[in-house]
């Protein structure tokens, strides 16, 4: 691990899930510090991770080298003004992981030019799988990119972005997707309900099937997504007739048009919070 400190600004699903990589990967406990008005959510990661914790997000700025913002969009602005006030920030950098909250946004609110870096993780970085797309400012240097990389590298892989409006990209293609693919299979879950299996038997052959095809997708990374639906559709079989179904009913339009409202309302939400 590179990273000196770590403040963590929130106790959230997303902060919570980096802190576990972290620890998990090495990273020292006592120089991590998590802050939260909520004792509650704060005390839990500290009893399973040993990290220090505390109510201030002044300490906690003050403590760490990086401060990772892990709070609603819309707070992001009123934490920053905050910290800004107390703490001399000039050789921290500050790492956000929430939608909808731009670099003009937060230089503002911080009154300096500061390091700055955007994330865009997706919900399965909680376990380990994640994906997130990551911006940096022009006064990132390359070892506090470093860190960053490392960072959410703890929880996923990670994809660097030339532009930052490539955020919201990365949010119709993998920030919001996992919500895509749920959908798809609760549909394949009512529909095998109708079919008699049980709801248990249900969740259980679909989510193996979701399993087992997205396992294929890794194993055979040689092979194109196309090529291994192929190998899989007999010429007049039943998945053939279900894959008709599916273009018959204009799939490629569907999920276009998905994406594009996801990366509208993405865009929707920057400006709302500028």
């Amino acid at each position: 691990m590179l990273m000196n400190k770590i403040a963590f600004i929130g106790a959230g699903n997303m902060n919570s899930a980096i802190i576990t990589g972290l620890v998990s990967n090495g990273f020292t406990p006592s120089d991590v510090m998590v802050s939260n008005p909520s004792p509650e959510k704060r005390e839990k990661l500290a009893d399973n991770y040993n990290v220090l914790h505390t109510a201030s997000n002044i300490e906690a700025a003050n403590f760490a080298d990086t401060i990772v913002l892990g709070v609603k969009p819309y707070l992001i602005a009123d934490v920053l003004k905050e910290i800004s006030d107390q703490v001399d920030v000039e050789n921290k950098c500050f790492i956000s992981v929430a939608a909808g909250c731009s670099m003009a946004t937060m230089e503002k609110a911080l009154g300096k030019t500061c390091a700055l870096i955007r994330t865009m993780p997706n919900t399965p970085s909680q376990i380990g799988l994640g994906v997130t797309g990551l911006y940096a400012s022009d006064k990132v240097t390359d070892e506090q990119k470093a860190q960053a990389d490392a960072l959410m590298s703890s929880v996923g892989i990670t994809k660097w972005l030339d532009k930052e409006s490539d955020i919201d990209n990365i949010i119709a293609v993998s920030g919001s997707a996992p919500a895509y693919f749920f959908l798809f299979m609760e549909a394949m879950e009512h529909k095998a309900q109708s079919l008699g299996f049980t709801a248990e038997e249900s969740r259980k052959l679909v989510q193996q099937t979701a399993l087992g095809a997205a396992e294929m997708v890794v194993k055979n990374a040689d092979l194109s997504i196309a090529q291994l639906r192929e190998n899989v559709t007999s010429k007049g079989g039943t998945t053939a007739a279900a894959l008709n179904t599916f273009v018959e009913g204009g799939i490629d339009t569907l999920v276009d048009n998905a994406m594009d409202a996801a990366l509208h309302r993405a865009k929707e939400m920057a400006q709302s919070n500028v």
